[in-house]
């Protein structure tokens, strides 16, 4: 199993968890030496890929399959968050987030893909988010990237079925990771900026620390939901994980647009006009 970002969180949970249950892990990280847990364990495998690197993604594998010889399951966990109005976060961010979040699971799945298929068997779990299927405003780089994650996954999972591949869809609400920290680090320079916006930051930050995280979990039921998916005969092929998860996602297939942005405005304290 290879399972990417694992140096903390999401990805680390779910490297230990796999461990546990007795599954060969290779975990990846930019920086290896990032993967302290890990390390203090006697069969850790860490392994080095930033997937935003050309070939990086190619090379790891290659050194899974010469080990081990077979590659049964991804775990696509690697990712950041862009925050910011649309207009705010310039291209080059609006890129980056799409580099690690689109582009460089692409480059990850492409890679494998080749020995799953040779061997009619295989699970590739890409982790989403609640962002994925409920766009957030303030919150568009991070949410329209697992929206294209989303829809990559549903065209992938029958692309791949007659080859014995599974594609699952993990769909994650707030969880206690550094996430959160890393986010504000990328849209501290945003907020210190004035602009037309500027007035409406301190209410989308309030929103993101009370009403958006509300219900939060540990990373480890996300690790357990993710194992449970590859181990299952019959995967289902989406896990909403947190109670704010299993409620908006139905909910915003059910409730017309003009409620969510009513319900928005009012989180984020939004005027009607500015």
């Amino acid at each position: 199993m290879l399972v990417t970002g694992s140096s903390s969180g999401i990805g680390l949970a779910t490297a230990l968890e796999a461990q546990r249950r007795g599954h060969i892990v290779y975990a990846s990280a930019r920086r290896p030496e990032s993967l302290g847990a890990l390390l203090a364990t006697a069969d850790a495998h860490p392994i080095a890929l930033d997937v935003t690197e050309p070939g990086a993604a190619a090379r790891a594998v290659e050194a899974i399959l010469a080990k081990e010889g077979r590659l049964d399951a991804l775990v696509n966990n690697a990712g950041y968050a862009q925050y910011g109005s649309v207009e705010d976060v310039s291209l080059e961010q609006w890129r980056r987030q799409y580099d690690v979040a689109v582009f460089g699971v692409l480059e990850v799945i492409r890679a494998v893909l080749p020995a799953m298929r040779a061997k009619r068997h295989g699970t590739i779990v890409n982790v989403s988010s609640v962002g994925g299927r409920v766009s957030i405003p303030f919150a568009s780089p991070y949410c329209s990237s697992k929206h294209a994650l989303e829809a990559i996954s549903d065209a992938l999972r029958v692309e791949v079925a007659p080859f014995g591949v599974r594609v699952v869809v993990v769909e994650p609400g707030p969880i206690e990771t550094g996430f959160e920290a890393r986010a504000r680090e990328e849209v501290s320079g945003i907020m210190g900026r004035t602009g037309p916006y500027s007035s409406f930051y301190a209410g989308a930050e309030r929103a993101m620390v009370t009403d958006f995280q509300r219900g939060k979990l540990p990373p480890e039921p996300v690790a357990r939901v993710i194992v449970d998916a590859i181990e299952a005969e019959r995967p289902r092929t989406r896990y909403a994980v947190t109670s704010m998860a299993r409620l908006l996602i139905p909910l915003r297939r059910l409730l017309p647009d003009r409620f969510f942005d009513a319900a928005f405005r009012r989180s984020l304290k939004l005027p009607d006009r500015a």
